[in-house]
């Protein structure tokens, strides 16, 4: 019988802008790591400042994968992140480096760590349009109602307003004749997975979010936002309708001030905030630190040290 250990996958996890970036690059310095982005926006090329990407120099302390890897209008499907997530992890194992799965993003954090078997259905441009159109005419709530009515595990697990997933599961169904949900099993993957989890009290977070949001002001949110639009990105893009982006586009139309966007934007990543944790909770193995523990990276280290095979 084998009893090798399985390698070890480590993930730091938390809500935005609790410090995960900070102590994700001490980790890895310290166990000789890499890190693999968990995060569905830095995914983008040209979407630095409102993606909160790790600047040149975090990134040139230790390397980082799955950041930059597409372009704004390029589809980049969750069963697309998987696959290379679980490439890179595999690939920087092989070189005898610990990976580091690190990021908010609930859905990539999940399907690698779970192991989700994601249905491999192909973009339907077709069909997407017109579920579109019956969407701008019914409301996204219509279609949330119709996904009830064919698959109500998944109709439970997506909020009616969240059109694009609602879309995908419809399109999935339509496809293969099967709900999305029934084939949405999991296999988990062979590593042994130790996850940590930061956390902080709300109003704590709340104020690192207003800090961070006045901070990306500073250094060009806006004018990012302005160059992708000059770029022809359309706003109906899923990269640009992310948080941090759709914001702008009634400013830029003319119909909200800039002080009027700001606060949206640090209202909407409050919310955001909120949201996250309920994904963390089906992590495995996870381990729940206060972002504010003395000597943080210390007690982290031993956690992680004393479950390493």
């Amino acid at each position: 019988m084998n009893t090798t250990p399985n390698p070890p996958l480590l993930a730091v996890v938390g809500p935005t802008a609790i410090g995960k970036t900070a102590l994700s690059i001490d980790l890895a310095l310290a166990l000789n790591g890499e890190i693999v982005s968990a995060d569905s926006r830095q995914v983008y090329r040209g979407m630095d400042i409102g993606t909160a990407k790790p600047t040149a120099s975090e990134q040139a302390s230790v390397p980082h994968h799955l950041i930059d890897v597409v372009d704004p209008d390029q589809d980049f499907s969750l069963a697309t992140y998987q696959d290379r997530a679980y490439a890179t992890i595999a690939d920087i194992t092989m070189r005898q480096r610990i990976p580091l799965l690190v990021g908010g993003t609930g859905q990539y954090l999940a399907a690698v760590l779970q192991g989700w078997q994601i249905p491999r259905v192909a973009p339907q441009p077709e069909l997407r349009a017109r579920l579109e159109g019956e969407a701008a005419l019914l409301g996204s709530e219509a279609l949330h109602a119709r996904l009830a009515s064919i698959d109500p595990t998944a109709a439970q697990s997506i909020l009616p307003t969240n059109l694009r997933r609602i879309i995908r599961a419809l399109e999935v169904f339509e496809v293969t004749g099967q709900p999305i949900s029934s084939q949405q099993t999991m296999t988990p993957p062979p590593y042994t997975i130790r996850t940590i989890q930061l956390t902080m009290p709300a109003e704590w977070l709340y104020q690192r979010i207003d800090a961070r949001v006045d901070q990306m002001i500073a250094m060009g949110l806006l004018a990012e936002v302005q160059q992708l639009v000059a770029h022809g990105y359309a706003w109906e893009l899923p990269a640009m309708s992310g948080l941090g982006y759709r914001e702008f586009q009634p400013y830029l139309a003319g119909e909200s001030s800039l002080t009027e966007t700001i606060q949206r934007l640090k209202y909407d990543t409050h919310a955001y905030a909120r949201r996250q944790p309920a994904w963390f909770r089906r992590l495995p193995n996870i381990n729940v630190l206060p972002a504010d523990t003395p000597d943080l990276m210390k007690h982290t280290l031993h956690l992680i040290t004393t479950h390493l095979p």
